[in-house]
């Protein structure tokens, strides 16, 4: 619609015509002004005060369940089936099928408030896989959306009759279901605190636990010693808010006045958030959050005990919500007027003794399981660190094998082959007797020599003794080893 051409005309002419009226209503000021006859004018109707907006459900899409039911009441056809319709009818569906006759620009922007809220719940089905470190996998939004009943994903841009059909049924059942997840979560709140206080006795001496248990004993008395606390929805209940909060007159009770001047938002209606308002006197009697013993968990509770018996005896349509008409049938019946006294958390314990053991047992079995975990993650770490410190011992050893070879490259020295034969290995040969091996096994070349002199056999040994100790070789006989002295000496009688 925004890019079509007529509709961008059509809104400039609407700017310039705006412009046009601006500059008239600017030149008028600072003409002279004419007399009026003040009673031909009529004063500017007052604009509707605005309700204010609705307590939170508690619910996860609250705010969409809110924003279309305030959309749909500005429908006029629709906000008469709204108020004429039985609670049992609007369960069954059969509200959702006026969405038909509904004006368009109510549908409009349903249509909106629903594309609003899928793209809400993709942002946050994108968000969980990113804190759970999927970034690299495709999500399959059409397949995660399914788990959200209270819309149709398969049709993702325009509201139907389906979607508020859902949205009511998935909104009652979750109503109803909240409460009781809330009970649910205080009993184990109570009997985790039970087992944290059993748990610090074992660890205390015979006369540290006997003194524990008298200070939790004298704590559970001081709370129990507290005025009488009146029956929720009974006249003297509801006198004792006249007087003390409202300040009027006891006997001037008025059943009507009272519901009107409690019904905050004036919608005709008490809420569940407007019923728990009025226990608020009779839970100052029990818990006071600057007293040890008085636990601000308990009272909560127990104004959520008082509203829920105050609904199940007045709402009789079962809407969640107290009519006057409701209000002033409950207040003629006997229950209002001759209540029975009221047990409070103390005279009724939230959980049973079969309870707590099998809240233990599951405690304990937790504890196991993330035992059996820990030890697996210490062996875990412990060959992590092994395979490191094996890591760290190639390293070390790469290293050194790089700068010995480093060395070696810079003094330019090649290492010397390494003979091996079997048996014992080959000596090594120093080059000055490689020298003389070479003298001896070639004494022809010394012959060949035509300056050289040719020497007696006699001279020629005296020589090659005169160099022997060049080569660290034995001077005389006596340097000999034995045995061989002789054979020395016998080889300098020969001829």
């Amino acid at each position: 619609i925004v890019n079509c051409p007529h509709f961008q005309m059509c809104w400039s002419r609407a700017l310039l015509t705006s412009w046009a009226l601006l500059l008239v209503q600017l030149m008028c000021l600072e003409a002279v002004p004419i007399s009026i006859d003040k009673t031909k004018v009529k004063e500017a109707e007052k604009a509707p005060e605005e309700l204010p907006a609705s307590v939170d459900t508690g619910l996860h899409y609250d705010r969409y369940l809110r924003e279309v039911i305030d959309f749909l009441e500005k429908d006029q056809h629709f906000r008469e089936k709204l108020h004429n319709t039985d609670m049992e009818d609007i369960k069954q569906g059969k509200l959702a099928k006026e969405l038909d006759f509904v004006s368009h620009h109510v549908r409009t922007k349903l249509d909106e408030l629903k594309r609003q809220e899928v793209n809400r719940l993709r942002t946050l089905i994108k968000a969980k896989q990113d804190l759970e470190g999927g970034n690299d996998i495709a999500v399959d939004h059409q397949a995660l959306l399914k788990q959200f009943e209270y819309l149709n994903h398969m049709n993702p841009h325009t509201f139907e009759v389906d979607d508020l059909d859902r949205l009511i049924k998935s909104a009652t059942k979750d109503l109803e279901n909240y409460d009781k997840e809330r009970h649910d979560e205080f009993k184990r709140y109570e009997m985790m605190k039970e087992h944290d206080r059993r748990e610090h006795l074992k660890t205390l001496d015979d006369d540290e636990r006997k003194k524990e248990e008298e200070h939790y004993e004298e704590m559970r008395k001081k709370h129990a010693d507290h005025p009488k606390v009146n029956h929720p929805g009974s006249e003297n209940q509801l006198k004792e808010v006249w007087e003390e909060a409202d300040g009027l007159d006891p006997e001037d009770f008025d059943p009507k006045t009272f519901f009107n001047l409690h019904d905050t938002n004036g919608d005709g209606f008490f809420d569940e958030q407007e019923l728990e308002a009025l226990f608020t006197k009779e839970l100052e009697k029990i818990y006071d959050p600057t007293n040890e013993e008085d636990d601000m968990v308990e009272m909560e509770e127990e104004r959520l005990r008082m509203r829920e018996h105050v609904m199940n005896e007045v709402d009789s349509n079962k809407d969640r919500l107290v009519s006057l008409d409701e209000f002033l049938v409950a207040t003629k019946k006997k229950e209002f007027l001759e209540p029975d006294s009221w047990e409070t958390l103390e005279q009724n314990q939230a959980y049973t003794d079969e309870e707590m053991r099998e809240f233990e047992e599951h405690l304990a079995q937790q504890e196991q399981d993330l035992h059996l975990k820990a030890t697996d993650l210490q062996k875990q770490r412990d060959e992590l660190e092994r395979q490191q410190e094996q890591l760290n011992a190639q390293k070390i050893e790469l290293q050194q094998a790089v700068e010995h070879m480093e060395r070696l490259k810079s003094q330019k020295v090649e290492p010397p082959p390494e003979v091996h034969v079997e048996g014992n290995a080959i000596p090594e040969i120093h080059e000055a007797d490689n020298q003389l091996h070479f003298e001896q096994a070639q004494p022809q070349e010394h012959h060949a020599a035509p300056q050289a002199p040719q020497d007696t056999p006699q001279e020629h040994h005296e020589q090659q003794n005169q160099e022997l100790p060049q080569h660290g070789l034995p001077q005389t006989n006596q340097d000999l080893p034995p045995g061989h002295q002789e054979a020395a000496q016998g080889q300098h009688n020969l001829p």
